[in-house]
């Protein structure tokens, strides 16, 4: 049974914190002395209400955002390798502990929360993104509310904070993807490896995202009849319940072909095998003699940095873009292949088309990646216009 009696408000000199002391353990309350005996009270008059923890009470901003990465570092793994969203995470938290880390979580507002989206569009940071790094930190309020952390008034209260809308505040507006000219993709060829040229080949006839195409394997691949099947080992709304299969046809066949092998559980285009024909390549045009000490020289056995078995999304980009540089061509993505396959798709066979092929849920994600076919609409205007 705790005592009766009221703790006392307690300055710890060292780091110029209060602090009060219940049932043994410190529970730290700021530097003002002000605000500390106010929360002294608070977390008092809680204790002796509950006998039972005060976290909640006590909880500040930073301490919570470390409870939730610690969370999301859990939660956001996908074949037991962390997802981006991990990463993402934490950079929408960092302008929020800058600014409000020190806060009581119970505490936080729509007004601090404002604030912080304040910081995001005075550094520049574009408009839709600024909405998803606030929609982030709400998350984690949520998961707070969840796991009685905080009231749940706090997460209701954060919820009334609308996003921002195009045009109507001072946040940066980013430019929307479009399709990739084909002279800027037929630029690099040069100056990539035999593995990414094929990649951008097969994405360009299918349509598929960079992440899809990265991971083919020849166990993923039905090949019997005239078009083939694919089902991606994952994909980015497999966490919906949704399955994805990817049709292929004769073009695409073609390029795939010379990739497959008979070891059925390995990545089709694998940046080792790259490596490895770059060198051999390099090695076959060499017009000097080897010297002695070159040819005596031994690779290292577990070299820091080593080719990967398949290509990251990340990876698949970074390639194009240096090729880019080299062609001397604007920089352009993977995703705009995408782009440029189902504008495509939709200028020859409609938009439900498009959206089946590029798997899209709603034919509103598929207008995103589809542009309009405003010569359609030309001709028919100029017959009946």
């Amino acid at each position: 049974m705790p005592s009766k009696r009221k703790p006392k408000l307690c300055h710890h000199k060292p780091t110029g914190q209060w602090y009060v002391r219940l049932n043994g353990k410190i529970h730290y309350l700021g530097t003002d002395e002000i605000e500390a005996e106010e929360r002294r009270r608070e977390v008092v008059a809680e204790w002796f209400a509950r006998q039972g923890d005060v976290t909640g009470y006590t909880l500040s901003v930073d301490e919570l955002a470390l409870l939730f990465l610690q969370h999301a570092d859990r939660y956001y793994v996908k074949d037991g390798l962390p997802t981006s969203e991990a990463n993402n995470i934490r950079i929408a938290l960092r302008p929020l502990i800058r600014l409000h880390g020190r806060c009581r979580a119970r505490d936080f507002s729509p007004r601090k929360l404002k604030d912080v989206r304040d910081a995001m569009i005075d550094v520049g940071c574009v408009r839709t993104s600024i909405n998803r790094q606030i929609g982030r930190i709400r998350r984690m309020f949520r998961w707070a509310v969840e796991n009685e952390y905080v009231p749940v008034e706090i997460y209701s209260t954060l919820a009334t904070v609308a996003g921002l809308r195009a045009g109507r505040s001072d946040a940066v507006e980013s430019e929307p993807v479009k399709p990739v000219p084909r002279a800027f993709v037929d630029a690099i060829e040069p100056h990539v490896s035999r593995q990414i040229w094929e990649l951008i080949q097969v994405q360009h006839f299918t349509g598929m995202r960079p992440g899809e195409v990265a991971i083919m394997r020849g166990c993923d691949l039905n090949t019997t009849g005239d078009v083939w099947e694919y089902v991606p080992k994952s994909h980015k709304t497999e966490h919906h319940g949704k399955d994805r299969m990817v049709f292929i046809g004769p073009k695409a066949q073609a390029v795939l072909r010379a990739f497959l092998n008979t070891d059925l559980q390995a990545f089709l285009f694998s940046p080792a095998d790259a490596r490895r024909e770059i060198d051999e390549q390099r090695k076959a045009n060499r017009k000097s003699p080897m010297t002695p000490s070159q040819g005596a020289r031994k690779r290292k056995a577990k070299p820091k940095k080593q080719p990967g078995e398949r290509y990251t999304t990340a990876s698949y980009g970074s390639a194009i873009r240096k090729a880019c540089k080299l062609a001397g061509v604007p920089n352009w993505s993977p995703n705009q292949l995408r782009h440029s396959a189902g504008t495509k798709l939709r200028r020859e066979f409609g938009i439900e088309a498009s959206q089946t092929v590029l798997g899209h849920a709603s034919i509103s994600t598929t207008e995103i990646y589809a542009e309009k076919n405003d010569d359609l609409a030309r001709r028919i205007m100029a017959k009946i216009g």
